[in-house]
């Protein structure tokens, strides 16, 4: 957790991670299938709430779906079909870290695909989305928004910290120049794709552990589980000795960096 985020939030935030291992223990044992979608402004802080969202979950039930750019081979496939191979089994969350809304945002605005192709996506999006839910996927749609001045202050944030450097792309370097054309083809996606069953939801991330923990607690309110127990493993007592047999031959450990650490009181420091 980011030493940013404040007392009352951070503790909320918690509870909420504590509340979404409860909705996945329902998804597993009800066989359901969640999809969520994180779209939004480069350096929106879809990446924070991901992380969020994700850390305290079982990763063999919950993974992230970060699709690179499309093989030459998937160019030709039909738009929607390397995103339905990630798509959840039953007992499984699926988190679409960008989505097949590329093409109505980056794809478009860059020119990576054309005018008619974007017109095919908007004419079939909602059936495909329609058929998910029909099946009995669990649909929720998540756009991140970022005002300018703010966006920009996490760019150049990005640009001067090495540990950060990584997130900002050529895309999003290029994108920068792009703002209102990235305006016009949100507003465009927003009249075409938020539909009565499958809605956008609008996270406001100026406030990053605000926008974070308004939406796991939106996420929790939608989805329709209800408490499953979780019963505590009886551990029986551990019992202390060597196995006849076991080789004692030395291993070979790795320096004990950690202690040559010390903080004021003479002991590693674990922060």
């Amino acid at each position: 957790m980011a030493r940013s985020e404040n007392g009352s939030l951070a503790t909320e935030l918690l509870r909420l991670q504590r509340e979404l291992v409860v909705m996945q223990q329902w998804i597993r044992q009800e066989g359901q299938r969640l999809v969520v979608v994180i779209e939004g402004r480069d350096a929106a802080g879809k990446g924070g709430v991901i992380k969020r969202l994700t850390e305290h979950l079982n990763p063999r039930w919950c993974r992230v779906a970060a699709l690179p750019a499309p093989s030459d081979r998937e160019a030709t496939q039909w738009y929607f079909q390397r995103y339905v191979e990630h798509l959840p089994a039953a007992g499984e969350i699926v988190v679409f870290d960008r989505s097949w809304y590329n093409r109505a945002g980056v794809e478009r605005v860059m020119g990576f695909c054309s005018e008619e192709e974007v017109k095919r996506f908007y004419r079939q999006v909602p059936a495909f989305e329609r058929l998910l839910l029909d099946d009995g996927v669990i649909l929720v749609k998540y756009w991140f928004s970022v005002s300018r001045e703010e966006q920009e202050r996490r760019f150049q944030e990005r640009a001067k910290d090495p540990l950060k450097r990584w997130k900002l792309s050529s895309i999003d370097v290029e994108g920068r120049k792009r703002w209102d054309a990235y305006s016009r083809a949100t507003d465009d996606m927003f009249a075409h794709c938020d539909l009565p069953d499958s809605p956008w939801w609008v996270v406001p991330a100026d406030q990053k552990a605000a926008a974070r923990v308004n939406c796991l607690a939106h996420l929790l309110s939608v989805v329709p589980y209800r408490p499953v127990a979780l019963p505590a493993p009886d551990l029986p007592p551990l019992r202390s000795h060597r196995p006849a047999g076991r080789d004692a031959r030395a291993r070979r450990e790795v320096p004990d960096r950690a202690a040559t650490l010390v903080n004021g009181h003479g002991r590693g420091s674990a922060d």
